[in-house]
């Protein structure tokens, strides 16, 4: 009866720690994704500023040099 019991404690706690890995796995991936969100915006701005000055250097006619 002793092994019985020990096997279905050992599953449970398996479990268990398969519940709590998938836990911590699932906020790291909402975690990363709000770092990607937030990166795409900082691009998103930075290209909209590029666009905008890159406009305004062609309506001015003015060169690099």
């Amino acid at each position: 009866m002793f092994w019985p019991m020990l096997a279905i404690a050992l599953g449970f706690l398996g479990i268990a720690v398969l519940g709590v890995l998938g836990i911590r796995v699932f906020v790291e991936a909402q975690r990363l994704g709000r770092q990607v969100t937030h990166t795409t915006q900082r691009i998103n701005r930075a290209a909209e500023d590029l666009e905008r000055a890159a406009t305004d250097l062609a309506r001015t006619g003015e060169t690099l040099r």
